[in-house]
Order: C-alpha cells, then sequence, then structure tokens
C-alpha cells in the first residue's frame, strides 16, 4: 500500500487550482473569474498552457495578474501536459479543472472537507451539471463515475448518451470508481507516488486508469455532491468527433489491459472484443463511417501498444482491495435489451 502522510488541516491544506489550456481563452474570459473568486482561502491557481495559439497568454498577463501561468511548449495533451504542469507545483491537493466549467463560491470547501477527514481518500469529484441545461447532470462526470464488467465507464446521473434531471438523488457523498478529469480533486502525494497519469493515453479515461490504479493500492475515490460546477463539455473534443471516439476506445482497452488479473482477461477481453465490433457496425450501419473506423483503428493500436509500448511499472498488486463503484453486469445489456436508461434503474440506490 502506498501511504499518504498529510498532516494539514481544513483550514490549512494548500489546494492548487490547475487549469490546462489549449486555445481556451474564450473560455477564461468567461469561467475564470469565478474561480479566482472561490471562497476557500489557502489556495493558489495557476494555468498551465499546452502551447496555445490564441492569445490565452496575454490575456492572463493583463487581467488576472494574480494567476500563475506554467507554459508548455508543445501541446502535450491532457495526460502528459498536466504531469508536466503537476511537478512544478507544490501543494497538499491539486485541482484539475477543466476551462470550460462554471464554478459556485464554495464549491471547494466540501471536498477539501471530507479528503481531510478521510485521509484515503485519493480523488474525489463535486457533482457535475450540464452549463447549457442547469437542471440536468452533464455527461463528463454527473455524479460519481462506474464501471461495468466489460471495463464501460457510466455515472451515477448519465448512462451512455442518456443525461438524467438532477432531482437531488444522488445527493449523498459516497465512494464511486472514477473521478471525472473535468474537475478533479485529488491528494498532491498519491497524483505523484503513483506516477500521475498514463502519458501515452494522451488525452480521455486517463483519469479512470489513475483511479484504478490508486484503488488497486488501497485508496478510495469519493464523489462530493453539495459541492457543485456546470460544465460546458466538448471544449476541445466534442463528442463524436473521431479522433475522440479512437482514443476513447483504444485508451479504455489499454486501462483493461493495465489493470485487470490475467483469468479477468482471458475471461472478458474476447466479449469486450465483440461488443466493441458490433458498435462498429452498428455505425456503420447508420452511415458513420468514421465511426467505424475509429473503433477498427483503436484496436489495431491497442494491439500494437501490448506488443510494443507497454511498460512494467505499474507494480501494485491487481487484486486484494475491493473495488467501489463496480457493476458486476453489461450496461450496454441493460441499456439496449432491457431499456434501461437510468443509474438508479441498473444499480440500486441506497
Amino acid at each position: 500500500m502506498v501511504h499518504d502522510n498529510t498532516t494539514a488541516s481544513t483550514n490549512t491544506a494548500l489546494v492548487a487550482v490547475v487549469i490546462l489550456n489549449w486555445n481556451g481563452k474564450h473560455f477564461l474570459e468567461k469561467y475564470l473569474s469565478g474561480v479566482v473568486a472561490s471562497t476557500y482561502q489557502n489556495k493558489k491557481i495557476i494555468v498551465a498552457d499546452n502551447a496555445s495559439t490564441d492569445d490565452s497568454i496575454i490575456f492572463l498577463k493583463q487581467y488576472f495578474p494574480e494567476v500563475e501561468i506554467i507554459i508548455n511548449h508543445t501541446n502535450e495533451g491532457f495526460a502528459k501536459g498536466y504531469n508536466t504542469a503537476l511537478k512544478q507545483i507544490s501543494a497538499d491537493y491539486f485541482v484539475l479543472l477543466n476551462s470550460d466549467v462554471e464554478v459556485t463560491p464554495s464549491w471547494m470547501e466540501p471536498i477539501i472537507t471530507l479528503m481531510e477527514f478521510d485521509k484515503m481518500i485519493g480523488a474525489c469529484q463535486p457533482k457535475l451539471l450540464d452549463e447549457k441545461n442547469k437542471k440536468y447532470f452533464e455527461y463528463a462526470g454527473a455524479c460519481g463515475g462506474w464501471i461495468d464488467a466489460f471495463g464501460y465507464p457510466f455515472t451515477r446521473g448519465r448512462v451512455l448518451e442518456e443525461m438524467e434531471k438532477d432531482t437531488g438523488q444522488y445527493d449523498t457523498a459516497e465512494p464511486c470508481f472514477w473521478a471525472s478529469g473535468a474537475a478533479m480533486f485529488v491528494r498532491a502525494s498519491v497524483f505523484k507516488t503513483l506516477g500521475g497519469f498514463d502519458e501515452y493515453f494522451f488525452a480521455h479515461q486517463e483519469e479512470i486508469d489513475l483511479c484504478w490504479r490508486m484503488q488497486r493500492a488501497g485508496f478510495k475515490i469519493y464523489t462530493e455532491p453539495t459541492s457543485v460546477v456546470y460544465h460546458v463539455g466538448g471544449g476541445t473534443l466534442p463528442r463524436g468527433n473521431s479522433k475522440k471516439t479512437y482514443l476513447n476506445f483504444r485508451n479504455n482497452l489499454i486501462m483493461i489491459y493495465k489493470n485487470s488479473s490475467v483469468t479477468a482477461l482471458i475471461l472478458k477481453m474476447p466479449t469486450r472484443f465483440g461488443l466493441d465490433a458490433l458498435a462498429a457496425y452498428r455505425g456503420l450501419l447508420s452511415g458513420d463511417g468514421g465511426y467505424f473506423i475509429a473503433i477498427a483503428k483503436a484496436h489495431i493500436h491497442f494491439v500494437k501498444w501490448v506488443l510494443f509500448y507497454r511498460n512494467k511499472q505499474d507494480t501494485f498488486s491487481k487484486i486484494g482491495f475491493k473495488l467501489h463503484g463496480t457493476y458486476s453486469g453489461s450496461i450496454l445489456w441493460q441499456y439496449y435489451a432491457r431499456k434501461k436508461k437510468t443509474f438508479a434503474k441498473i444499480i440500486k440506490v441506497k
């Protein structure tokens, strides 16, 4: 087990809010002032710029001189971009915040209080609602991430493409499987000890891989819904984009391979490949050839990763600790065959 030695109290814990920016000046103009105005006192706001070609840096220096700037000289994607930036930051907690997130004034306090109370929480997310329709959950994280038996992620409040209306049905702080990278509170010592994000991922699902590794190391992942933020979503790559589809499928397969036992891989991967193939052909038959090609490319590059790029540094036991936020069945079966399209119809809500 990785041991955490954080001793800071709730009032004094230093929190670094780190916004990874790539050509997001329009989002910074709209949402950064709200982040700066957050009521949590012992914080610093940092924008890590991934080689933007817009006027983001000029804008920050002119209008937000109190915000620190870290410049990455190439677009390193979400995974390496954050790894590069966080190596240069000292804090008790990192908050990885998308530039397209509107925060509420006291969004930080509930999560820091929770993580200070339970030092075995490695990561936590707020409730994510849709910035464009604030009564509904948002795709990227809703009220805490889960995963099914075949590695498909879903959330409390969003199953596949079905977004639920927020009626307070998930307003309890609970363990989950993964915390959304759109607004992810991370215990800094745990992030650094586990080596941060897997940089091969570039973008998409690296936060799920990190949370899986945290759980395997004995830490818990939580969602704290009394903290609320609003997420635009699709700010860099919109849903339905072929590159996004490719990265999601490829990275998801790599994540399963890295974190599963040999027995689990033998039992589940053939079914998983078949389900992906069905999804690809469904896209093709509906006229979306790009979706088909993206999944095929993802599978080919996954095999290439297994043969040539897989590393041995992931050394934690793949068994031993109970994993929270897992569903032993197939979310696809529940959604398409049984027509269960809300989280509460699939998972018994306490």
